[in-house]
């Protein structure tokens, strides 16, 4: 087996990664031609092809990223944990992003990112909603169908083995 095959993330840890991670970096394909990378808080979904988990984020229309995939829809999103080598796991994931526009889908969305990163005990602070439906109007819902994986956890390898 080769080391690249050992340190493969199974369907199940990513899954559980992506739900215990709180940050996904995306790079879209800037007009320059250079990457461009932008950290975004993200909702996990199991929507994806056979039952995976499939990220959904948001962002303002008229931001850079979503600029760049009006022209390219192609984008590697990852999200990673671990501060030392032998703790470091994670994935990348070579999607397709689909904008979303429709307003009440945009705020669904942002309630949902909301509950995820605010609410205590399930619970939104008062005013989230309100200001969540102010905003929708000029954010986009980002859908990232994934195409491709790379993952890895160096954990894996055991103690010791770099």
């Amino acid at each position: 087996m080769s080391r690249r095959e050992l340190i493969r993330l199974t369907p199940d840890e990513v899954d559980a990664l992506l739900r215990a991670e709180k940050t996904v970096v995306v790079g879209t394909n800037g007009v320059r031609g250079w990457p461009h990378l932008m950290p975004l808080w993200y909702v996990p979904r199991a929507t994806g092809p056979e039952g995976t988990t499939e990220l959904w984020a948001w962002t303002y229309a008229k931001s850079q990223k979503v600029r760049n995939l009006e022209r390219d829809a192609r984008a590697s999103a990852q999200v990673e944990s671990g501060d030392e080598y032998h703790l470091l796991r994670g994935v990348v994931l070579e999607c397709e992003v689909v904008l979303h526009r429709d307003v009440d889908t945009v705020a669904a969305l942002g309630l949902d990112i909301y509950r995820r990163y605010t609410a205590h005990d399930g619970a939104l602070d008062p005013g989230v909603e309100a200001m969540v439906h102010r905003q929708a109007p000029k954010r986009v819902a980002l859908q990232f169908v994934e195409r491709r994986r790379a993952t890895w956890d160096h954990g894996k390898l055991g103690a010791g083995v770099y």
